[in-house]
């Protein structure tokens, strides 16, 4: 069932890993990869517009990130469709957090945005 709310027809799944040969924990550099899936559940078509991210470490630094579409691409969902990337993310903190939001337009001209739920960042063996 689809609901009134385009945004929450947009369901977002994300999956992390820690780049161990990309980081350098001497130096205060943790870098992180995160696979995103989102999948139209809706029943009208949409094109992700762009994207903002709120990055934060475990010392309360936060990152903005704003911009057009997701790597170079700004992919249209039909309904029951899905899309992919991976992207990265560089932390000072062995530990951190992402959320934030994309911003769509359906085929009726409608902009609305579906929220990426909070997801964790973290090194091996940081948490039990």
């Amino acid at each position: 069932m689809t609901s009134d709310n385009p945004g929450e027809n947009i369901r977002i799944h994300v999956e992390t890993a820690y780049l161990e040969g990309e980081s350098a924990p001497a130096e205060s550099r943790y870098v992180f990869a995160y696979t995103v899936t989102i999948h139209n559940e809706g029943d009208t078509p949409a094109r992700l517009i762009s994207r903002h991210w709120l990055i934060t470490d475990a010392e309360g630094r936060v990152q903005e990130v704003e911009g057009d579409g997701v790597v170079g691409e700004q992919p249209y969902l039909r309904p029951g469709e899905g899309f992919q990337y991976t992207s990265g993310a560089q932390l000072r903190t062995a530990m951190g957090t992402m959320k934030g939001h994309y911003h769509l337009v359906d085929d009726h001209g409608t902009a609305f945005k579906a929220a990426i739920p909070e997801f964790l960042l973290t090194t091996p063996r940081t948490l039990h």
